[in-house]
């Protein structure tokens, strides 16, 4: 593999709080190591028409404070064709890029993958709220995640404290219970529905109110992650069976935005320079992981086949303290 002149950073799927310290990081690594870092807009899309502007230190001064993402990111049918994956080849080639550093989810990974297929060296960097890639045990926007659904049921709790309502919140995370997990024990949710555990309502979510009004309990909350379905079906469902006023609140794209924790802007920075290094050293077809608190890299094929279950010892804390 030959000597990394220029490299291509790009942000593709949903965004998530911290991409643009991921950004910044490879930007101002690349700087660092005299490398030539391109920025591509609208993810894949801008690979494929060529919509890339220079980047340098001083592009990205203030963007660590700002969620979304200063790349934009947009789906591409186009990249999951044959000549579609040839024209950002063909791209790559004219501009001389020798490496891309795409931050995203699984399918974003699938189009680096395809690249490096294809000859161009790729290094993916995990960034979604859902926090449901596999290989890593943490995924940039998470916290930041977390800490906004946190930070708005606490507010619904005063007035259905108030009112002596039970609040049925949605929360996002797609097909994996991660991110309705930590929030409903951040917040001391009464039940907590997520789509990898089977739930008893009669028992885990009608006899724990009954249970909790009999404890003079005047007002509970319960969890809803989005994979498992309507929440207005469990509110009629405990209106009905508790006579409790149910009221739903869908916190929906509200946890996708705000500027990132200090955890997220912390391991952005770190996943971002650690993919510029991974370029470096000569590694492609790669996506760069959190496991037990250490930055590894894995095989991105390896990476899409693994499967991620949520964490039984937290899932049964969480059964355990809501008594």
């Amino acid at each position: 593999m030959g000597k990394i002149n220029r490299i291509g950073v790009l942000t593709s799927g949903g965004d998530a709080p911290g991409m643009n310290a991921a950004i910044r990081a490879v930007v101002r690594a690349s700087a660092y190591y005299g490398i030539t870092c391109l920025g591509i807009h609208r993810g894949y899309n801008g690979l494929i028409n060529g919509d890339i502007v220079t980047m340098d230190a001083r592009s990205v001064n203030g963007v660590i404070a700002r969620g979304g993402t200063m790349l934009y990111t947009a789906r591409c049918p186009e990249f999951m064709t044959e000549e579609g994956i040839k024209k950002a080849v063909g791209t790559c080639k004219y501009l001389g890029i020798d490496g891309i550093i795409a931050i995203g989810g699984d399918g974003t990974f699938r189009g680096a993958r395809d690249l490096a297929n294809h000859g161009i060296s790729t290094i993916g960097i995990p960034a979604t709220i859902d926090n449901d890639i596999a290989s890593t045990q943490y995924s940039i926007g998470f916290d930041t995640a977390c800490n906004t659904a946190q930070d708005a049921i606490d507010k619904l709790r005063d007035t259905m404290q108030s009112h002596e309502r039970c609040s049925v919140v949605e929360v996002m995370g797609r097909n994996a219970g991660h991110l309705a997990l930590h929030v409903g024990i951040a917040c001391g949710a009464t039940a907590i529905l997520v789509p990898e555990k089977e739930l008893d309502v009669e028992k885990d979510i009608i006899e724990k109110i009954r249970q909790g009004r009999i404890n003079k309990r005047s007002h509970f909350i319960i969890i809803v992650a989005e994979g498992v379905g309507s929440g207005v079906e469990v509110a009629e469902k405990i209106k009905a069976e508790t006579g409790i006023d149910a009221r739903v609140t869908t916190l929906g794209h509200i946890q996708r935005g705000g500027s990132p924790s200090a955890t997220d802007r912390v391991w952005a920075t770190r996943m971002g320079e650690f993919a510029v290094s991974g370029l470096l050293a000569g590694k492609s077809n790669r996506v760069v992981c959190v496991v037990n608190n250490e930055l590894i890299d894995v095989d991105i094929n390896e990476a899409l086949q693994m499967n991620k279950d949520i964490q039984g010892e937290l899932y049964q804390t969480s059964k355990m303290m809501a008594v």
